[in-house]
């Protein structure tokens, strides 16, 4: 089986491997952590494409000098072999340390999806990765997905057998699971995502050696809530479209979207600024600003939340004081997506949402981590001694 080769790394931090990479939305995170991406995987050819793209294009906003953003392999994980996957990434030489990310698809374990759980096939997928994970043995790792996983009674019971299983001989990973809110740490969106983190024992050992810290319940270190309170702030209900609301008092501006909408710099002067479903309904000017009741024509209000970023049947919400839906810049945004990452203007605009849709916000990303930075040994000499 032949697989894309990406040796080179874009960055000179610990090396990750990226599987179910996506838009790269997780990638960016780590990135502006200091890790390095130095191997991708991503099956659908147009999340592919435009990954390559939109993180070509960051990438050289902040470095010319930076390699372009490739997709290693284009094989399903189902495909995929271990030790290709090495080979691939590192060639004859394993690194002193390495992690591994990613977010399998979502939509057996989501309260809003299919529900199959284990037995579908995304949930086999799900399965199909963690065992990519023992067999890789990496250092650490990072799984994300959807709170279902951990809410719903039967995906609950799959995730402990899931996590025993890693705990288990040979590969002893001390595992911590936590729901975390990307609006209690400054994302103005409603979206909860399920991280997995595990570290091998040994790791976790001399981590807390190092801190002199003893062997705690609550071993790893999550990312603290910055606005732990923000669901309980007076938040604004509806107001007529058309109007001119004002921001109520107590409210934080950054955690709404109206700074995302209005700028500066306004999103539609930016690349993929005026990209955006024709409004072809009077339910555009018709429905009240920040009527998000619906299951449909969602409208935002520019002093609350986004509802969470997802966007099925091109449900695109609609903007707050605009008669249409929200641009590819505007989504990206609310996903906390920095401006110079810029998908090709050549894909359909279903293809766009549905990339944005299924990212985990960047901000979010980083905070997760910048956490798992700080479990880590500091520097090459801290993970040569550990090694000794």
């Amino acid at each position: 089986m032949m697989i894309n080769n990406q040796n080179e790394s874009p960055t000179s931090g610990i090396p990750i491997l990226s599987f179910f990479t996506g838009g790269g939305f997780l990638d960016i995170g780590f990135e502006e952590s200091g890790f390095s991406i130095v191997w991708t995987n991503e099956f659908n050819t147009a999340l592919a494409d435009m990954y390559e793209s939109a993180m070509t294009v960051w990438r050289h906003s902040k470095d010319p000098m930076l390699q372009d953003a490739r997709i290693s392999s284009r094989f399903s994980i189902t495909e995929l072999t271990p030790q290709g996957v090495m080979n691939d990434a590192f060639g004859s030489v394993r690194p002193p340390l390495f992690g591994v990310i990613g977010g399998p698809p979502c939509v057996d374990f989501s309260i809003g999806g299919k529900n199959q759980g284990a037995n579908g096939f995304n949930g086999r997928l799900f399965r199909i990765f963690t065992d990519m994970i023992k067999e890789l043995s990496p250092d650490f790792f990072v799984i994300e997905n959807v709170p279902g996983l951990l809410k719903i009674g039967k995906h609950k019971s799959f995730l402990k057998r899931v996590i025993r299983g890693l705990k288990d001989k040979p590969h002893r990973y001390r595992v911590a699971t936590k729901i975390v809110s990307a609006l209690e740490l400054g994302v103005p969106q409603n979206r909860e995502r399920l991280f997995i983190i595990g570290f091998t024992d040994e790791l976790v050992r001399a981590s807390l050696r190092k801190h002199n810290t003893p062997d705690p319940v609550g071993w790893f270190i999550w990312p603290e809530a910055i606005y732990p309170d923000a669901r309980q702030l007076p938040w604004p209900t509806t107001s007529p479209f058309g109007g001119s609301p004002e921001l109520p008092q107590g409210l934080p501006i950054q955690l709404t979207v109206n700074p995302l909408l209005a700028g500066p710099p306004d999103p539609e002067t930016l690349p993929n600024g005026e990209e955006s479903f024709k409004p072809y309904s009077a339910k555009f000017t018709q429905i009240e600003e920040g009527d998000d009741s619906r299951k449909s024509f969602k409208r935002l209000h520019r002093y609350r939340y986004s509802p969470t970023v997802w966007y099925g049947n091109n449900e695109v919400h609609l903007h707050p004081w605009k008669p249409r839906r929200l641009s590819v810049r505007e989504a990206l945004r609310i996903q906390t997506v920095p401006d110079t990452y810029v998908l090709p203007e050549e894909y359909p605009l279903t293809a766009k949402f549905r990339l944005i849709a299924n990212g985990v916000p960047c901000k979010l990303a980083k905070a997760v981590a910048d956490s798992v930075k700080g479990f880590l040994p500091s520097s090459t000499s801290e993970r040569k001694l550990r090694l000794l």
